[in-house]
Order: C-alpha cells, then sequence, then structure tokens
C-alpha cells in the first residue's frame, strides 16, 4: 500500500508538470511574455523532491509535457518572428518619416519683421 501511495503522490507531481506546460503553451500563444516569465521560478519547485529516474506510470504524461513544450517552443518563435516584422516595419516607417522632415525649414518659424 505504501509503494501505490507514493506512486500517485509522485504522479500527481508529474501531472502539475504537465499543467504547468500546458499553461504555458497558452500564455505563449496569447502572447503574455510577462506572465511567461513568471512561470519559471514556479519549474524548480515542481521538480524538487522528483526522483532521478522517473516510474514507468509517468511516461505518459511527460511525453504529452514534452509535446506541449515543444508546441510552446514553436509559439514563441512565431511570436519572435512577428516582433522582428514589427520593428522592421517601424524602422522602415522612422526612416520615410525622416525623409520627409528633411525637406522642413530649418529657419527660424518667428517672422520678426511682422
Amino acid at each position: 500500500m505504501a509503494v501505490a501511495r507514493l506512486d500517485c503522490a509522485t504522479l500527481e507531481s508529474y501531472e502539475a508538470i504537465m499543467a504547468h506546460a500546458e499553461l504555458e503553451l497558452e500564455l505563449a500563444g496569447r502572447g503574455e511574455l510577462e506572465q511567461l516569465i513568471e512561470l519559471g521560478s514556479r519549474w524548480d519547485g515542481l521538480i524538487a523532491g522528483l526522483p532521478a529516474t522517473p516510474p514507468a506510470s509517468a511516461a505518459a504524461l511527460l511525453e504529452r509535457a514534452k509535446l506541449i513544450h515543444e508546441r510552446t517552443h514553436i509559439e514563441l518563435i512565431r511570436l519572435r518572428q512577428s516582433l522582428i516584422a514589427d520593428v522592421a516595419l517601424a524602422s522602415k516607417a522612422r526612416r520615410a518619416a525622416s525623409g520627409y522632415a528633411g525637406t522642413l525649414p530649418t529657419g527660424p518659424r518667428i517672422v520678426r519683421s511682422a
């Protein structure tokens, strides 16, 4: 009985890891980077006390968490590419605007003879 109870408690730890991975994917998909960064501090607590070799009963949970983690990685790559595209567009717009700014008169705007 003690082994079954320990295995159940251990499986709850792996279920928590999977839930953590699902939350990371959700936050990455919504682009909520600050909340995603905050989750990083929870990781150490989730893996603390886990055995070096996981029990066979945790294999399915770990495989699912791994797949979710890979999807999160893809979402972060997409988000990074989107941000890079936004920065490039903003830079292009800034260059275009600075080209128009060069045609403005550079002298004083107040006519002193008036």
